[in-house]
């Protein structure tokens, strides 16, 4: 590990129990929208993702709320990705985000277009996540693609996602072995809600040298868990999960209780830290980290 750029690497880096959040972008321009959530993350989190048009929806573009966000005093991990982008674009978008101050980036393939509201979208996929995250090493030791030498790189400290629900795994690890090759210094995961997934997350890279957050969030009703679990390859619900939700008087009370359940079973597996995806949640955030204990 070379120079550290970001508070987020430096937490990682240490002893500390570090936990990332995540910014939904509105759909409209609407700035108080990303403030209001930051104001509820800011005091809880080391620093928060922002969603890149995630299942290929319009939404305000990744870097506005990143530079709204550190204006706030909330670091950014600012998501690329490579469905809407060619290589220019991408590389030219992350010497942007290096000269407003970003220094966290998390290279992602992304989802295919088809997924989202613009079905009629032509995807570009010039790059994977693996040749993402090797530009990104490449740019930041002074080069970029073109072999054309930077006078002044992009200082980012480079995340990977990883999909720890899929069946086999086998597929997933080689390839994040080949992004930790690349350049990857971090990852965060996919939502998990098995504490069987977390197991098999931790001895399947347990080889790894490098920091892991699991991805944590709440299930808001029992229709989201039900969803999830048929149409998010990977999602995998437990029946007394679901049997909690079913049963509940307080749906808010319980999702931040198995929320705060996950997020200390993270820990107690000895992963570094917890990446936690609100999804609307925002100012239970605090709250689902008390409950876990975590900070004690």
């Amino acid at each position: 590990m070379g120079e550290v750029y970001s508070n987020f690497m430096r937490s990682l880096l240490s002893s500390e129990f570090t936990i990332s959040g995540e910014i939904d972008p509105p759909k409209d321009a609407n700035r108080a929208a990303v403030e209001e959530q930051v104001k509820h993350l800011k005091d809880h989190v080391v620093a928060a993702n922002v969603t890149d048009n995630p299942i290929g929806d319009v939404i305000m573009n990744t870097l506005a709320p990143c530079v709204i966000m550190q204006e706030l005093g909330l670091e950014a991990i600012y998501q690329a990705t490579c469905r809407d982008r060619n290589r220019i674009a991408l590389q030219s978008d992350i010497i942007g985000a290096a000269a407003l101050g970003i220094k966290n980036v998390l290279a992602l393939t992304g989802d295919h277009t088809k997924m989202g509201n613009h079905p009629q979208a032509k995807p570009v996929f010039d790059l994977d996540s693996v040749l993402l995250t090797q530009t990104l090493r490449r740019l930041r030791e002074g080069e970029n693609m073109a072999g054309e030498k930077l006078e002044h790189p992009p200082k980012v400290h480079i995340g990977v996602g990883l999909s720890p629900g899929v069946e086999p795994l086998e597929p997933e690890i080689i390839k994040l072995e080949k992004k930790i090759e690349a350049g990857a210094e971090f990852v965060q995961t996919q939502c998990i809600y098995d504490e069987k997934v977390l197991e098999r997350l931790k001895e399947a890279t347990a080889h790894l040298d490098i920091p892991i957050l699991p991805g944590i969030a709440p299930l808001r009703s029992v229709g989201m868990a039900k969803f999830m679990q048929a149409n998010v390859p990977g999602i995998s619900i437990p029946e007394e999960m679901l049997a909690k939700l079913e049963k509940s008087k307080d749906l808010t009370e319980t999702a931040i209780d198995i929320a705060a359940e996950l997020i200390a079973a993270v820990k107690d597996y000895g992963f570094p830290g917890v990446h936690i995806m609100p999804v609307g949640m925002d100012r239970y955030v605090g709250e689902m980290i008390a409950r876990s204990g975590v900070r004690r």
